[in-house]
């Protein structure tokens, strides 16, 4: 099987034998819409989805042969409309005229190809010139593809640059408006909705399909498509990585699925990260590793925000769909980049819970949260977690004690006096919240209610359930007392897994583990 790695023209995909998802049937249903807006993660098949309509709307019916949009006769005129498409994917935007330079060469060779002579001067007139040209001349409307959108933002985002590209993009998307006589079809894609001060504010607003449920799969790959197109791919990299196929599909799911666009809860896995690991044959960091989410991290630095206070908690829509470029809350711009995702949905009161997708994003993500707050170097964080990972495997609680004193002990005087560690019970709080997030080979649960209370940290592994309950000041005596009062237990008595009770206590004068004690 090829794979496309590297490739997202559909042309290429479809003329070379790599193999193509078919999406067609839903290309065909988002293309009798007019003006539309898509928010996805990167690296999530946008480019491949504006590819492909380019040769949809181009009529290039040989490309579709034998895809859904042909057998399933959804298209019969096959019309070849006159498409401008703009791709802002790549480039230095920092420079301010790079903007300007993308359109101006993309005009030149538009009012070529239909004939405009008398060159305006600001861009969106030429725009609206050149769209109107190609209407009359081909009696057929135009349509606009506008590939990563926000990319000149976000490069530049919180710095002098950005409002200056805002305003160039404003001034090209005001054409939409201008022009809309003679336009079929508009579609924008990106990674972030931006509101308020927005690049959309200078036409009518497009229909926002990002969390439409009829759209959900339109990036992104379902399991029954990774069955239907990938079955014997999976059974071949399971037989090399030594899994039975059951067991290769849910280390799959666990790695790359969870993403959800909607309160459908459609299960979708990362496009870029199943072909890497497929090809590869190896479970790796493919997604993460192609971009270092640096942005994030000072956005929550910049508004003194915990990853901790983000997650697993209830917001409506508007929250976490539009980011407010003059508001300092992280949440949206975190949930649009892919990093967190939709994990429950309330239908009486429209809110939805949000949370890392897959093991992939929550290890890196968390890791670099943690390398950041805690001033470790890349990767310390995660060292440490490996091995307690093992301890807890072999219910190892005494070498988890050290392990965790030293670590605590070796956290610098400069973390420690991190502006949200000025409390050192929020601190030791938010380090034993990271710590514990990172063990991704195990059912972990941070601060889980029970009927009459809740323990701070619950671990289950194959062979042993971990009750942890933490002190500030305290004693590990008092810890274990509150673990037997509030019944944190309970749940487990009929269990057939070893129960560890754990008290800790924390001293906020050397600021590391003071005592520890264990009940079995």
């Amino acid at each position: 099987m090829k794979y496309p790695i590297g490739t997202q023209t559909f042309s290429t995909l479809i003329e070379d034998g790599f193999v193509y998802v078919d999406k067609t049937d839903l290309v065909y249903k988002l293309a009798q819409k007019r003006i539309c807006f898509l928010c996805r993660p990167r690296r999530f098949g946008k480019s491949l989805l504006i590819s492909t309509l380019d040769s949809y709307f181009k009529g290039r019916k040989e490309l579709f042969e034998g895809l859904k949009i042909c057998t399933q006769n959804l298209e019969t005129e096959w019309l070849q409309y006159p498409v401008f498409r703009i791709d802002f994917a790549a480039g230095n935007f920092k420079q301010t005229d790079y903007i300007s330079a993308i359109m101006d060469n993309n005009l030149n060779k538009w009012e070529e190809i239909y004939g405009v002579e008398n060159k305006a001067d600001k861009i969106s007139v030429r725009f609206k010139n050149v769209i109107a040209a190609a209407h009359k001349k081909t009696g057929l409307k135009a349509v606009v593809l506008v590939d990563e959108y926000d990319k000149p933002m976000l490069d530049v985002l919180a710095e002098p640059e950005e409002q200056i590209n805002r305003d160039s993009l404003k001034e090209i998307y005001s054409t939409f408006k201008e022009a809309d006589e003679h336009l079929r079809f508009v579609l924008l894609t990106g990674v972030t909705k931006f509101s308020q001060v927005s690049v959309f504010s200078g036409f009518n607003q497009p229909e926002d399909i990002s969390m439409n449920p009829e759209f959900d799969t339109l990036c992104g790959i379902t399991k029954d498509e990774l069955t239907e197109y990938f079955d014997k791919e999976i059974e071949t990299m399971a037989d090399s990585c030594r899994f039975s196929k059951d067991e290769m599909y849910l280390r799959l799911k666990k790695q790359y699925d969870g993403y959800h666009f909607s309160e459908q809860m459609i299960d979708i896995f990362n496009p870029f990260s199943i072909i890497n690991a497929l090809s590869i044959k190896r479970i790796d960091d493919y997604w993460f590793a192609s971009g270092t989410p640096t942005y994030l991290i000072k956005l929550l630095n910049r508004s003194n925000t915990d990853i901790k206070e983000i997650i697993s908690k209830s917001y409506t829509k508007n929250y976490f769909m539009d980011y407010k470029a003059d508001v300092e809350d992280p949440l949206a711009m975190i949930y649009q980049s892919g990093y967190l995702t939709i994990k429950g949905y309330d239908y009486e009161d429209f809110t939805y819970t949000l949370d890392f997708p897959n093991n992939e994003v929550k290890n890196g993500f968390i890791d670099i949260v943690a390398n950041d707050y805690l001033n470790q170097k890349h990767g310390e964080t995660l060292s440490m977690i490996l091995s307690v990972n093992k301890m807890l495997k072999k219910g190892l609680l005494d070498d988890m004690r050290d392990a965790l004193t030293a670590f605590f002990a070796s956290i610098s005087y400069n973390a420690n006096y991190h502006e949200r560690a000025w409390s050192f019970e929020s601190h030791y709080h938010y380090t034993m919240f990271l710590i514990f997030k990172l063990l991704s080979c195990y059912t972990t649960f941070t601060e889980k209610e029970n009927s009459h209370g809740r323990a701070d940290i619950i671990v289950e592994t194959p062979d042993y359930v971990y009750i942890f309950e933490f002190k500030l000041n305290g004693t590990a005596a008092e810890a274990l007392q509150q673990i037997e009062s509030k019944g944190y237990a309970e749940p487990y008595a009929a269990d057939s897994r070893k129960i560890f009770k754990i008290g800790a206590a924390f001293s906020s004068e050397t600021r590391t583990l003071a005592e520890w004690e264990v009940k079995s």
